[in-house]
């Protein structure tokens, strides 16, 4: 069964992004002024297109549980960033949530009975790169565009990234696939759907997100990774020990503190 390279797998992610959205991206781009349009551009190739290739690469050598836990330092890299370079004001209870939430996550593999592979460790470091880049962004987009509309921003943003990705699917030899094996439609196929679902919908509510609550608390939806697997996990027959239970409440409580009182702080 031929399988896609990582390669192509975040290529076709991002264009079937950029493809779905497109319709959107005629309006979107009137509406956008031209002085924040470089801030649009580089959101997309931070926020989604050189993470997407990061991740795909890492992820066929590291175990995913590691990825996941190195996934849920964009948090910190928000706040280090956000602190650093763009001005944003934290307090001592947001630093706490984040550490409170972190260390439930760290503890949540354990409490699941799952060893974390550190075979190939050394490309954790393009998780890492990824999450600071998701930092950069999510203080970029809440400090930089929060006026525009979010589907505009995505719209506009994926669609500009059609032809680079087009033009690396023909570099990787993807076109030159042989589609009659049912492993290269399925590998396709789920891309695809990973690249509608997971990418241009999911950014559009993530920009959403950054706006009504801002960069910290938007950066937390990594945290929200582990229930999702969770639950899909017990739909398909695992089995969630109380310990797991604690480990998501330990989640929850921190990203508790860090959205208590955003609304009166952002008001």
């Amino acid at each position: 069964m031929e399988k896609l390279s990582p390669y192509q797998v975040a290529s076709l992610r991002i264009l079937s992004a950029g493809l779905v959205l497109i319709p959107f991206a005629w309006n979107a781009w009137k509406q956008i002024p031209k002085k924040k349009m470089p801030f649009v551009v580089m959101s997309g190739l931070l926020g989604s297109f050189f993470p997407a290739f990061l991740y795909c690469v890492a992820e066929t050598k590291i175990d995913s549980a590691l990825a996941a836990i190195l996934n849920a330092l964009t948090p910190v890299f928000a706040i280090i960033i956000g602190v650093s370079f763009f001005n944003l004001k934290i307090t001592k209870q947001k630093i706490a949530g984040v550490i409170i939430g972190f260390i439930g996550l760290l503890l949540l593999p354990f409490a699941a009975n799952k060893a974390i592979s550190l075979t190939d460790v050394s490309y954790s470091g393009l998780v890492l790169i990824a999450t600071i880049f998701y930092g950069i962004n999510v203080n970029m987009v809440s400090r930089y565009l929060h006026e525009i509309g979010s589907l505009n921003i995505a719209s506009v943003a994926f669609s500009l990234l059609i032809i680079p990705c087009i033009i690396l699917l023909i570099l990787n030899g993807y076109f030159s696939i042989d589609f009659s094996e049912a492993g290269s439609i399925k590998s396709t196929s789920a891309s695809v759907i990973l690249g509608v679902f997971g990418t241009a919908i999911a950014f559009v509510l993530f920009y959403i997100l950054v706006k009504k609550a801002g960069a910290i608390f938007a950066s937390l939806v990594t945290y929200g990774i582990p229930f999702i697997a969770i639950v899909w996990g017990f739909i398909f027959g695992e089995i969630i020990t109380p310990l797991q239970f604690g480990c998501l409440g330990i989640i929850l409580a921190g990203v508790y503190l860090v959205n208590k009182n955003s609304a009166a702080e952002q008001g």
